[in-house]
């Protein structure tokens, strides 16, 4: 189900992954996490993310699945009704052609229709790259992310 199709670009769309098309994405998940997880893993995963306030998308590129990313929504009490868009991953040869920057004007106004006032997320911390175009997106540093395994 395509969400988005700018005129301009009308080679880009960012369409909605549904439960029955996640191994459709698994192959960029495993780039993006450097195959730490068996397919099978992620996939039941991913089956239990979309039961809990998850959404998933694919960004093609001329009808081609060239990324993925993910925005879960939830209220918080330091920052209201918020978005946080997660696991975001675009294939090396499309990266620096302005697919982010439209990726995350998507993600506003998509995350502004559903109520939300904030956007927050999380990024490894040496995935540099990441980090300033966070910055440039206006994104402030507000603390630390901690993982424990139990």
């Amino acid at each position: 189900m395509t969400i988005f199709a700018e005129k301009k670009w009308m080679k880009l769309a960012f369409n909605k992954i549904l439960k029955e098309e996640i191994p459709q994405i698994l192959p960029l998940i495993q780039q993006l996490m450097g195959n730490t997880f068996s397919d099978e893993i992620l996939h039941r995963r991913f089956e239990e993310m979309f039961s809990q306030n998850y959404e998933c998308f694919g960004i093609f590129f001329e009808q081609k699945l060239v990324g993925v990313f993910g925005m879960w929504f939830m209220t918080r009490h330091y920052a209201g009704r918020s978005c946080e868009p997660d696991h975001i991953y675009i294939l090396e040869e499309y990266r620096s052609k302005g697919l982010g920057k439209k990726l995350f004007e998507f993600i506003y106004a998509y995350a502004a229709e559903k109520g939300c006032e904030t956007s927050e997320l999380n990024s490894y911390v040496s995935n540099y790259r990441s980090h300033k175009f966070y910055l440039n997106e206006g994104y402030e540093i507000k603390g630390y992310h901690f993982l424990k395994k139990l």
